[in-house]
């Protein structure tokens, strides 16, 4: 007899830690984001597309009219006597050093920029998701790209493109 009762507390007790792990697991609140177009979204991002692209023009416009300098100045060097072609080819040569160091320089700083606003976009994301969470409840928040199936019920994109444009005007 007593030994069975001290079975029976040991079932009665397994099956209440079971029955409370479940509920545990049960009382987690998961979300997932949909974080390229988060990104995309949020204004700071479109605002900051325009000013690269813009950036980008200037530049492109800027290498252009540098390089039709060099094509003329080479065009130039081709009529020239052997002479006279020789003591310029010095000139082109280092224009063409010079332009090809200070193209690779501007490319250089434009890719470092738009890297350090896409670090800044996104820890800015991360800053609106760790809110919301925070303020909803949620125990954890996936990026979309990880899971293979996602319920669209558990989505809180929308939620924090809100947060991310309401912060950024």
């Amino acid at each position: 007899m007593k030994r069975s009762a001290v079975v029976l507390c040991g079932v009665l007790t397994v099956f209440s830690l079971a029955l409370f792990a479940h509920s545990a697991q049960a009382a987690e609140k998961l979300g997932y984001i949909d974080l390229s177009k988060a990104f995309s979204e949020y204004g700071k991002t479109k605002n900051y597309d325009k000013v690269l692209n813009d950036k980008e023009k200037a530049y492109t416009d800027e290498r252009d009219k540098k390089i039709s300098e060099l094509k003329s100045l080479q065009d130039k060097l081709n009529l020239l006597n052997d002479k006279d072609r020789d003591a310029k080819r010095g000139e082109l040569d280092s224009k063409m050093k010079s332009f090809q160091d200070s193209d690779r320089k501007k490319q250089e700083d434009l890719r470092k920029e738009q890297d350090e606003k896409m670090r800044e976009i996104l820890k800015d994301i991360e800053t609106a998701v760790k809110k919301y969470a925070e303020k909803e409840g949620y125990t954890m928040v996936f990026n979309d790209r990880v899971l293979v199936y996602q319920n669209k019920t558990m989505e809180i994109t929308d939620q924090v493109i809100a947060i991310l444009n309401k912060n950024s005007k």
